[in-house]
């Protein structure tokens, strides 16, 4: 009897087979097991292009929020440090402050204020910290 090999596959492409193999058994070993008392069917999202341009568009400036706050923090840690010159910490607190104003009329441009940014985590908490 002869045995026959598999088709050859690309390195790469095996790789991602491979991930998407693991990923896919790792969802199904954390999923709930079925419930047999609920037998609703299930809910199905309904969207239009406006919708998710819209919601597209606030998760990237939540997420250019988020970074700019993580920059902030770091920058107040190497002032508070010494490691920055004068010139040094004008340039970035008037750097940060220009971010901040360009994400802030960002915001007011499509209807949103930097508070709206703020992701619900559910049992997290909220994603960013509360504005001072």
């Amino acid at each position: 009897m002869v045995r026959e090999r598999p088709p050859a596959r690309h390195p790469r492409l095996g790789r991602i087979q491979d991930l998407g193999d693991n990923l896919s058994q790792a969802f199904r070993l954390i999923q709930a097991p079925p419930d047999s008392h609920d037998c609703r069917p299930a809910r199905r999202l309904t969207t239009d292009s406006d919708a998710v341009g819209e919601d597209l568009l606030k998760l990237v400036l939540t997420v250019v929020e988020l970074l700019r706050q993580l920059i902030e923090r770091q920058a107040l840690r190497r002032v508070d440090a010494g490691d920055l010159t004068d010139e040094q910490e004008e340039e970035l607190g008037a750097t940060l402050l220009a971010l901040h104003d360009s994400l802030a009329d960002l915001c007011a441009e499509h209807g949103y204020t930097l508070e709206d940014l703020n992701l619900d985590l559910g049992p997290l908490g909220p994603l960013l910290p509360p504005h001072d």
